[in-house]
């Protein structure tokens, strides 16, 4: 499964430096089940690298590029920061301290966090810094770059909001947590007048762009079990919209969809994912913690495909691109499925290293960034 990393109601880990959840997971014991090998399958389409890059090594941290336009904004720990065009640098920056959080970015700026807590802007035309602020504790998520707003999701569960030209900060949202919640590396979203995050306790919340104040709470999954440990139940993974269904996952919980403006639960279903989902016009994809991919239909939360041939590949999130769904894991191989069915079209690898971040499309192309810090642009048939 994933390895979602445990913290205390007041931020600091459970398990020591780097420790996660494994070691109390069933599923990651040596006597426990073990990672699926992958079989050989027919290569149904073409799928070739457009280029390929590095940018430097996660760490323990997750990065996620940034795709704006034909743009992609890349980070990595050492605080190099670059963009990149058809494949190469248009710029390279290197900051004076490592990055834990990123990459957001619009078409003006690009925006990193540290874990000292610090919120770092640069211009998107040349990598020159704009401001620097301060969240509240450490930044493990990408900033959420609006029009109007920059906000920054920290590893207290804070929302902080900054205004984009000074970096001042607007409003903070905060809400009581339980005393044991999991490490998210999922950014908050912004759309039109709201702002969606996914909280502890199974807890997907809209709050107002203008001023933080809460506009609906939604119940994704509801804690249960009879330990601390039994009952976390977070949202570790971005929400996704598709016109006025808001959907998201929790882990040890549901894969729950709302109605956007209300609130008002559409459907929910007895799934459990740290990896996420995503969502296009028929159906909703989400990697469970078992490594099972499944496809829904939207409207109603039935079961229309899963692909269970992933077992403890520790998935990335599926993305739909066109007729395929790809999904990366943990040794870095992209496995493309039929949207239709979900049977095996195609698998390319990178370079051995795990992917952590969630698949980016880029047009009807696919980007990918690894742990070792190898991004790649696949052309998808």
């Amino acid at each position: 499964m994933k390895r979602p990393v445990l913290f205390t109601s007041i931020g600091i880990a459970l398990l020591s430096g780097c420790s996660t959840l494994d070691a109390l997971n069933p599923f990651s014991r040596s006597s426990g089940p073990k990672m699926a090998e992958l079989q050989p399958i027919q290569q149904a389409v073409d799928v070739r690298v457009l280029w390929s890059e590095s940018v430097g090594k996660a760490g323990d941290y997750t990065f996620v590029p940034a795709v704006v336009g034909s743009a992609i904004y890349v980070a990595a720990r050492d605080g190099t920061i670059a963009r990149l065009d058809d494949g190469s640098p248009a710029w390279r920056v290197r900051g004076e301290q490592a990055l834990s959080g990123g990459v957001g970015a619009n078409e003006r700026m690009v925006v990193v966090g540290s874990a000292k807590g610090d919120v770092l802007a640069f211009s998107a035309a040349d990598g020159s810094p704009l401001w620097q602020a301060r969240a509240s504790s450490e930044i493990v998520a990408p900033p959420a770059v609006g029009a109007d707003l920059v906000v920054v999701r920290s590893g207290d569960h804070r929302l902080s909001a900054y205004d984009p030209l000074t970096g001042k900060r607007k409003w903070v949202y905060q809400r009581p947590n339980p005393p044991l919640s999991l490490r998210t590396t999922a950014p908050p979203v912004i759309v039109e007048r709201y702002v969606f995050a996914g909280f502890p306790g199974g807890k997907l919340i809209a709050v107002s762009a203008d001023s933080g104040a809460p506009l609906w709470e939604g119940t994704v999954a509801l804690p249960k079990g009879a330990t601390e440990l039994d009952r976390v139940a977070d949202v570790t993974s971005v929400p996704v919209i598709d016109g006025r269904t808001i959907c998201a996952a929790a882990f040890q919980g549901r894969a729950s969809c709302f109605d956007l403006g209300t609130g008002n639960l559409l459907w929910s279903r007895d799934i459990s994912s740290s990896a996420g989902l995503s969502i296009d016009s028929r159906y909703v994809y989400i990697s469970d913690d078992k490594g099972t991919v499944h496809a829904l239909d939207k409207a109603s939360g039935a079961t229309v495909w899963k692909q269970d041939r992933l077992f403890m590949r520790r998935l990335t999130s599926p993305l739909p691109i066109r007729s395929l769904v790809a999904v990366a894991d943990v040794r870095g191989v992209v496995h493309l499925l039929s949207r239709d069915d979900g049977s095996f079209v195609a698998r390319v690898s990178t370079d051995g290293s795990a992917v952590r971040a969630p698949l980016q499309r880029l047009g009807i192309d696919l980007v990918v960034q690894t742990t070792d810090g190898r991004v790649q642009a696949f052309a998808m048939p």
